[in-house]
């Protein structure tokens, strides 16, 4: 049987605060009073967590989360192989692309993987092609999300979850809207969003001034792009490592075709799994649903992935990939000058900043 998660003992407000800020957090005047009052703080004291927690580094930022494909741009995790002595020395280079917002080792003879976002008028392949002859990778492939199941990192800062835990996913495929019409204010929206939250009694003062909205006219804009599937939500985002979260583990499954609509939806229930996803094959890669889950140990992030085998996949053929070497861990920023310049100085496109 598998492990659960140690005997419960009282949840602190500050463990419900810091639970309560991965969910998301309201387009009002005081956002934070909001859940500080939910969680039994004073708005001064949740404030006062959450400047503690970021001074510690456990809390990276807050800021909006949009979707990539709603948005128009194109993205891909991409799987590659370089040989042990040129993996730093392509990894650097990998990570140098404005668009590459995640890149790790892990142990697997695809040794590289990381995520690439580029906008609709660039050629994603285009790129990662390029990236390929820069780094001196030895084989590269592209393995795109052919469906959603569930995106949505959220960690227990409680520890007392248990790994099988369930719950709804927020966002999947259905809250997708691909041929959704970007306008000039949702792209102002995304500049001013995807910059880090203050942690002051009106965080989305800056924002209103910049946009020249009222806060209920910023809050229904966000609402109209929610609808859309344009923007997710807005939220905070932990160092993993920091957080305690020390260790990542990617279950990736050989589900049969026929299977993988059944098996992603129950897969993607699970708690633990901050990503679920459909994704295509090759012939060395048999895998067609990856699951991430994260843990505060090895131990942890394993047994989330044994209890998935255990309900969900018994006998199904699977792996765990895990990082051993994180190269980068950002945030994507939509619109930004630097990945146009790239573009320019490696594939010769005509730069379009700005525009």
């Amino acid at each position: 049987m598998t492990a659960a998660a140690p005997t419960p003992t009282a949840v602190t407000p500050r463990e419900q605060l810091l639970n309560r800020i991965q969910r998301d957090i309201p387009i009002v005047q005081r956002p934070y009073r909001v859940l500080a009052e939910e969680v039994g703080l004073t708005e001064g004291e949740a404030l006062s967590i959450l400047r503690e927690v970021k001074a510690e580094g456990v809390l990276r930022q807050i800021s909006a989360i949009f979707d990539t494909r709603t948005l128009g741009y194109q993205s891909s995790l991409v799987a590659a192989e370089y040989d042990e002595e040129q993996l730093d020395a392509g990894a650097e280079i990998v990570s140098g692309h404005p668009g590459v917002s995640h890149n790790y080792k892990r142990n697997h003879s695809f040794n590289l993987w990381y995520t690439i976002a580029v906008p609709p008028e660039s050629d994603l392949e285009a790129h990662v092609q390029r990236l390929h002859e820069l780094s001196g990778a030895r084989v590269t492939r592209l393995m795109p999300t052919l469906h959603l199941f569930k995106i949505g990192v959220e960690f227990d800062m409680t520890g007392q979850e248990d790994w099988n835990a369930k719950a709804k996913p927020q966002y999947t495929n259905e809250q997708r809207n691909i041929g959704y019409q970007v306008t000039e204010l949702d792209r102002a929206f995304v500049l001013e969003f995807q910059k880090d939250l203050p942690l002051t009694e009106e965080p989305y003062a800056a924002a209103c001034a910049a946009l020249g909205l009222s806060i209920d006219e910023l809050a229904a804009h966000a609402q109209k792009m929610k609808e859309a599937g344009a923007l997710r939500r807005v939220s905070a985002v932990f160092r993993h490592q920091k957080a305690g979260f020390t260790f990542n583990a990617m279950g990736v499954w050989a589900v049969p075709q026929d299977q993988v609509a059944a098996l992603g939806r129950r897969m993607a229930e699970f708690k633990a799994v901050s990503h679920c996803y459909l994704r295509p094959t090759y012939p060395e890669w048999p895998y067609t649903i990856f699951t991430m889950v994260h843990g505060r140990s090895k131990e942890e992030a394993f047994g989330k992935i044994k209890a998935i085998e255990e309900e969900v996949a018994p006998g199904i053929p699977h792996a765990i990939l895990y990082s051993t070497k994180e190269y980068k861990k950002v945030r994507l920023e939509f619109y930004k000058p630097e990945f146009y310049e790239w573009e320019q100085t490696h594939l010769g496109a005509p730069s379009t900043a700005g525009c």
